[in-house]
């Protein structure tokens, strides 16, 4: 740690200390992407600006340290992982324009590829590269790695879709070829790279054999070494390099900005899955599906559709499918309906023709058709979940020439059998013969790391040697194939990389053994460790799907990198290196532990489901000593006094406040907290109480057989189903509006209710009642279970035995209600089962919306989704309801996990500052008639963050409708 905290001192000179990571837990969580390599850096640092970055090139020079460039991390041969300076531009180099209509789009490195595509949307373009990773990898990674994907093959990929590009050498010189004047300074202040790139090409032109080599091995998916197709596409020395860097895979130099040319993203599509009896008969199918249109082919054998079978919404006929069957995924798109449904009558004429188990049924259903991408996209993590624990995924990715694609897969299954990975899969882009395969690897054991070892080059020489095919078609070279390039390329070409590498990078600094590395042995050094740990940890590979949607992703750790420091804290054990092992829990608690939302959205972007934040609560509960579980149970027996409490705390928070500073309050809760561990820290955004009247309303009538309000306009007949239990939250019941004057939630509840004509009963213990969740995220198991059991009585109750719904006014209380049953008894599960549990927004939509009345409808709002609707499903709602009560609605492409997590971010304000930074500054670039979500804690963080009032869905319809 001595030579790691020297450096991060001496980084002090170029930036801030508090973006210059060298803690224990900031290195150790670092040191792995989604590859099976592992490497520790000295320092992590995330620059802000290109001044940074040169002063960064010239730091690794003055210290021979290598340098690497870190986007989304999602690489799977090695390339964004160093035991030098790791550059994270994930954080501060997010901008995205588009230009000309969408015609093209200005973009940084550390913005990602779906956030571009939601940029461009309304445009109806997106960018041509479309890997399965677009919604995690950044566009530095993209560019630096030549990504295609699925559908854009080698004509749409990003070498030849980047227009423009702004870059900074190793020597610090920095170049756009989108000045002019850029090409005549290249040729003067860099004359020896300049003439060593003119050179260069002419070589190749003067060379018959060099220039067919090369166009040959671009007129498929090559993505092995450097683009040499840049030496005879371009002829300027500037534009040569310039096209180099895409796929360099930032050995080269730092891509600061691209302009890329977008391509149309028509908006009609129709998806298949098609059933082969074989691979072969499969592979026999694409030229003839190539011709008849279809813009996707994706390969998949039987082992792949017996990973995914048992998932959720999976067609039944697959697991019925012979042992030897094999499918294709197809995709059909037009610009029209009209001409979709030609395209595929023609198919469909001629589909007998094809080997075909049965008939395609094809689904133009967006859901339906976004759930066979999402498994398709999520086969590799899908394997990687099931291996044995300790074992690790390699996931490679070869091209072959098409017509000899069949033959190959049978080569390649051969091998499989031949080294013993009987369980390997194989999936692919069928159009571009590009397959993928996966095969279940240790490395505890020398035995194993050569099997793998002799198995690579048995793959290297039946793709190269045998079919002349490319080791790499679309994840670059990498750590993994480096030692392999002179292989596929031979000599000559070899060494014209090896003069690019040494004349761009001298030193060798820029993520040194990536692409052009002299160790025959490179790809089994550096290999990574998968301990066994848990169960939540032991099923992740590391993909880093879910780092853009974690709140905490800018301030501490994501989910991935959560549990790569749970992977090293066992490995540090059981190695006995006490010291570390110590440090790095502690410093855990705080990034791993506290400032985890636990929101769960992770598990919707992770293609195994897995929930860290359920690991986090589990580890949380751990943590608790008797001490502190007897103190939460007591708070929630007698939560209608704690509740009692808050709410004179709250009234006299304005005046302790004005009274203080502002300082008064805050040092109250923070001793209260002492006392009561579940009262949240004082927030300028919370409102005082909402007056009296509401709760005595609702408690005169509770009990008496009668219910709160009747519905009015309703004939007598249709009321009975139009009555609901309403359970106002208890920050419903603590918390008022936070505009004066302005009616608090449970009135404005009750006001919807009575214009829709709906009756309205209230259970009869109201005061003291809670859901739980401010239990279950600090976990708190027994008073989570005491109060979950509480409820499901109250409930049961208040519905008559389950005969009405039960509606409550705060997303996040649903979500919770809906997800009580492992904390209830035997008994309480069957109550349970029989309750009907709603938000408003179903009960805005559902109920409401029907018979609104006459509209006075709002101009222009924004909304905020909260993290519960997008895991209960309801955001599509959530969005019709604010169409139907307004003309013009807008969801932020930034909108996110605001961090908030019940009370988290009162505890911890950096994180809810931190989550809502990119959606906050989304929003206040314009102005709108009104804010609205629905969870009121989420309101206040929003309205914190934009310093505009967002409030409850419920006030836009109570407002709207007369």
């Amino acid at each position: 740690m001595e030579q790691t905290t020297d450096t991060g001192r001496l980084l002090e000179a170029i930036m801030p200390a508090s973006r210059i990571k060298t803690r224990l837990v900031d290195l150790v969580s670092y040191a792995s992407d989604a590859g099976f390599y592992q490497l520790v850096p000295r320092a992590v640092v995330l620059p802000v600006d290109e001044a940074e970055i040169i002063a960064l090139f010239r730091f690794s020079h003055q210290h021979r340290i290598p340098l690497v460039f870190r986007g989304g991390g999602t690489s799977l041969s090695g390339q964004s992982i160093t035991d030098g300076i790791l550059v994270d531009i994930g954080r501060y180099w997010r901008g995205v324009k588009p230009e000309n209509e969408g015609r093209t789009v200005r973009v940084q490195p550390g913005i990602t590829g779906s956030m571009v595509n939601a940029q461009l949307r309304r445009y109806g373009r997106k960018i041509g590269p479309d890997p399965s990773s677009i919604g995690s990898a950044m566009m530095g990674g993209i560019l630096s790695n030549n990504a295609s994907g699925m559908c854009c093959g080698v004509r749409s990929n990003a070498y030849h879709t980047t227009k423009y590009i702004r870059f900074i050498l190793p020597d610090g010189n920095t170049f756009s070829t989108e000045l002019a004047e850029d090409y005549t300074r290249f040729a003067e202040s860099c004359r020896p790279l300049h003439d060593t790139l003119l050179r260069l090409r002419q070589q190749v032109l003067a060379d018959a054999t060099l220039f067919e080599r090369i166009r040959k091995k671009y007129q498929t998916k090559n993505t092995v070494g450097y683009s040499l197709n840049a030496l005879i596409d371009h002829a300027h020395p500037l534009d040569i390099l310039a096209h180099l860097l895409i796929g360099g895979e930032g050995t080269l130099a730092f891509i600061a900005e691209a302009v890329l040319d977008t391509v149309p993203e028509p908006p009609f599509k129709a998806t298949a899955l098609l059933y082969f009896p074989d691979i072969y008969a499969a592979c026999k199918a694409i030229i003839p599906l190539i011709g008849a249109g279809a813009e996707m082919v994706e390969l998949m054998d039987r082992a792949s559709l017996h990973a995914i079978e048992d998932l959720p919404g999976m067609m039944p006929v697959i697991k019925t499918l012979p042992g030897s069957a094999s499918a294709l995924l197809i995709e059909f798109q037009e610009s029209t309906a009209e001409a979709l449904a030609t395209k595929l009558d023609l198919f469909l004429a001629s589909a007998e023709q094809l080997s075909m188990l049965n008939m395609p049924v094809f689904t133009t259903d967006p859901k339906e058709r976004e759930f066979l991408w999402k498994v398709r996209k999520g086969l590799f993590p899908a394997v990687g979940a099931v291996r044995a624990s300790g074992t690790t995924v390699i996931l490679e990715d070869i091209a072959f020439p098409l017509e000899h694609l069949g033959d190959a897969i049978l080569e390649l299954q051969k091998l499989f059998r031949d080294f013993g990975y009987h369980d390997a899969i194989i999936f692919g882009h069928a159009k571009d013969g590009n397959l993928h395969f996966v095969v279940k690897q240790s490395f505890h054991t020398p035995e194993e790391v050569t099997r793998y070892d002799r198995f690579m080059q048995a793959v290297v020489a039946l793709v190269v040697k045998q079919y002349d095919g490319a080791l790499k078609a679309e994840h670059g070279t990498g750590r993994n194939m480096a030692p392999f390039v002179e292989t596929e390329w031979g000599t000559a070409l070899y060494a014209i990389m090896q003069q690019l590498k040494q004349a761009i990078d001298p030193m060798g600094l820029l993520n040194p053994g990536v692409i052009i590395n002299t160790d025959p042995k490179g790809h089994i050094r550096h290999l990574k460790s998968l301990p066994s740990v848990e169960g939540e940890v032991d099923r992740c590979i590391e993909c880093g799907f879910c780092e853009t949607v974690c709140p905490s992703r800018d301030l501490t750790l994501t989910p991935r990198r959560r549990i790569v420091v749970r992977r090293a804290l066992v490995g540090l054990k059981v190695a006995g290196r006490q010291d570390q092992y110590d440090q790095l829990l502690k410093e855990y608690q705080y990034d791993g532990l506290d400032t985890c939302a636990v929101d769960g959205l992770c598990a919707s972007n992770c293609p195994v489901d897995i929930n860290t934040g359920d690991l986090v609560k589990r580890l949380r509960r751990e943590s608790h000593d008797a001490a502190a579980n007897k103190l939460a149970l007591r708070v929630a027996k007698n939560f209608g006094l704690v509740e009692r409490s808050v709410r004179m705390a709250l009234r006299s928070g304005s005046l302790v406040n004005s009274l203080t500073g502002g300082k008064g309050m805050p040092a109250l809760t923070k001793g209260l907290r002492w006392f009561v561990p579940t009262i949240p820290l004082w927030s300028p955004q919370i409102p005082g109480p909402p007056s009296l009247s509401s709760l005595r309303q609702l408690s005169e009538k509770t009990g008496s057989g009668e219910p709160v309000l009747k519905g009015t306009g309703v004939q007598t007949e249709t009321l009975a189903a139009r009555t609901i239990v309403y359970f106002p939250s208890c920050i419903s019941r603590v918390m008022g509006s936070h505009t004066e004057g302005k009616k608090n939630i449970l009135d404005t509840f009750l006001s919807v209710a009575r214009k829709a004509g709906v009756q309205v009963l209230i259970p009869k213990d109201l005061q003291g009642s809670c859901c739980g969740q401010i239990f279950s995220s600090k976990g708190f198991q027994a008073a989570y279970s005491y109060t979950a059991n509480k409820i499901v009585d109250s409930l049961w109750s208040a519905t008559a035995s389950g005969l009405y719904p039960v509606i409550m006014d705060v997303s996040s209380c649903v979500y919770t209600l809906k997800h009580l049953r492992p904390a209830l008894s035997p008994d309480k599960q069957q109550l349970y089962d029989q309750l009907r549990i709603l938000d408003s927004v179903d009960f805005l939509h559902d109920m409401v919306l029907p018979v609104a009345g006459p509209l006075h409808k709002k101009e222009n709002i924004v909304l905020h989704p909260v993290c519960s609707l997008k895991k209960l499903g309801t955001e599509d709602k959530f969005v019709r309801i604010a169409r139907h009560f307004a003309n013009e609605v807008t969801v932020p492409v930034q909108a996110g996990c605001c961090g908030m997590a019940g009370d988290r971010g009162f505890l911890f304000p950096e994180l809810t500052a931190a989550a809502t930074s990119a959606e906050a500054a989304e929003v206040s670039s314009q102005s709108y008639n009104g804010y609205y979500s629905s969870t009121k804690t989420c309101e206040m963080a929003l309205s914190e963050a934009t310093k505009a009032n967002y409030e409850s869905i419920l006030y836009l319809a109570d407002e709207v409708m007369a």
